[in-house]
C-alpha cells in the first residue's frame, strides 16, 4: 500500500484520506457528506463497540433505544441546547411522495405536510428527557443509567471520512440522578472509562480535562473530555462526558419525590464517543507504509511460523 501513498510530511490530510480509502476502511457515498463503512472498517468498529459495551455494563449501565425523530417543539425547550444545534439540524416536513402530473418524475406531495416538523436527531437529550418524565416519580426510580447505540445526523459543510461526516455512528449515555454529587461523579467516571478504553484498548494516549465555557456541550454545566494528540501536532477530541445539572429536568419538568418527602428536579449527565475514534486510531498508529493497528483491534491477526531447512 505504501508505494503510492502520499507521505505524512508532504500532506498529512491527504495521507489520511488516501489511507482510509486504500486500506478499504470506508469510502464516500452517493449522499453528500455521508460515508460507507466497508466490512474491514466495520469489523474494527465492532471490536471497539464490544469492548466499550462491556465497560458500560460493568459500570452498571443498560442499553435501550429511542426514536431517530424528535418533534421540533422538544428541541426548543432548552434554549442553549437548541441554539447549539440549530444550524446542524436536518428537518422532515412531509410524509409522502407522488408522481408529477407532467410525468417528469417523483415530487413531494404538498398535501402531506406534517403538522409538526420532525428533527433527525443530532443528539437525544430532548427525546430521552421527555421519556424520563414518565419513568421517574420517586427517589426509588433513580438512578437511571441508560446507553444507546445509534446513528445521528449533524449537517456538516466540510466532511472527512470518520472524523466528520453528516451521519455518524456513536453511543450516547443518558443518566438521571437524585443528587448533584452523584451526577458529577457519573460524568467524571465516564471520562475515566473513555480514557482507559483509549489508552489500554486502542493504544491511544489521551489528555483528560474540562472544556472552556465556549466549547462546552450546548446545555451542559460542565464538559469533561479526552483529547488525543495526532502525528501532525493537532489535538483530536476523542470523547466527551457532560454534567447537565438540572437544565434538562427543568426544561422537561422531570421531578421526583425525595426521601425527605419534598420534590426536586433530577440531576443529569450525557456522554458519547463516535466513529471519530476510527480516525484517532488511524492517525495515531499508521505510517507512510499504510494502516497500522494495535493487536486488540486488528481483525486479521498474522502469525509467522519460521521453517528451517536441514
Amino acid at each position: 500500500m505504501g508505494k503510492n501513498l502520499t507521505s505524512r510530511q508532504e500532506d498529512y490530510s491527504k495521507w489520511y484520506n488516501e489511507l482510509v480509502v486504500k486500506a478499504d476502511l470506508a469510502e464516500n457515498s452517493g449522499v453528500r457528506g455521508c460515508m460507507v463503512i466497508k466490512p474491514y472498517g466495520f469489523a474494527i468498529w465492532e471490536k471497539m463497540q464490544a469492548e466499550l459495551d462491556r465497560m458500560f455494563k460493568e459500570t452498571g449501565h443498560e442499553n435501550a433505544y429511542f426514536p431517530i425523530f424528535i418533534p421540533k417543539s422538544y428541541l426548543s425547550k432548552e434554549a442553549s441546547h437548541v441554539e447549539g444545534f440549530a444550524k446542524e439540524c436536518a428537518v422532515v416536513t412531509h410524509y409522502r411522495l407522488k408522481n408529477a402530473e407532467d410525468g417528469s418524475g417523483i415530487v413531494v406531495d404538498e398535501s402531506a405536510r406534517l403538522e409538526e416538523e420532525l428533527i433527525v436527531r443530532p443528539t437525544s437529550e430532548t427525546i430521552i428527557w421527555d421519556t424520563y418524565r414518565r419513568w421517574i416519580q420517586s427517589y426509588r426510580d433513580l438512578p437511571i443509567l441508560v446507553n444507546q447505540w445509534a446513528n445521528v445526523v449533524r449537517w456538516e459543510m466540510r466532511t472527512r471520512l470518520f472524523l466528520r461526516t453528516t451521519e455518524f455512528l456513536w453511543q450516547e449515555g443518558h443518566t438521571a440522578h437524585a443528587t448533584k454529587q452523584e451526577a458529577m461523579d457519573e460524568a467524571k467516571q465516564m471520562m475515566e472509562v473513555y480514557a482507559e478504553f483509549a489508552e489500554n484498548f486502542m493504544g491511544v494516549p489521551v489528555i483528560k480535562g474540562t472544556k472552556t465555557e465556549s466549547e462546552r456541550f450546548a446545555g451542559a454545566e460542565e464538559t469533561f473530555c479526552i483529547e488525543a494528540l495526532m502525528q501532525d501536532g493537532k489535538a483530536l477530541q476523542a470523547g466527551t462526558s457532560h454534567f447537565l445539572g438540572q437544565n434538562f429536568a427543568k426544561a422537561f419538568d422531570v421531578k421526583f419525590a425525595t426521601k425527605e418527602g419534598g420534590q426536586d428536579h433530577v440531576w443529569a449527565t450525557s456522554w458519547g464517543v463516535s466513529t471519530r475514534l476510527m480516525g484517532a486510531l488511524i492517525m495515531t498508529h499508521s505510517d507512510d507504509n499504510g494502516l497500522v493497528l494495535p493487536p486488540k483491534l486488528a481483525p486479521i491477526q498474522v502469525v509467522i511460523v519460521p521453517i528451517y531447512k536441514g
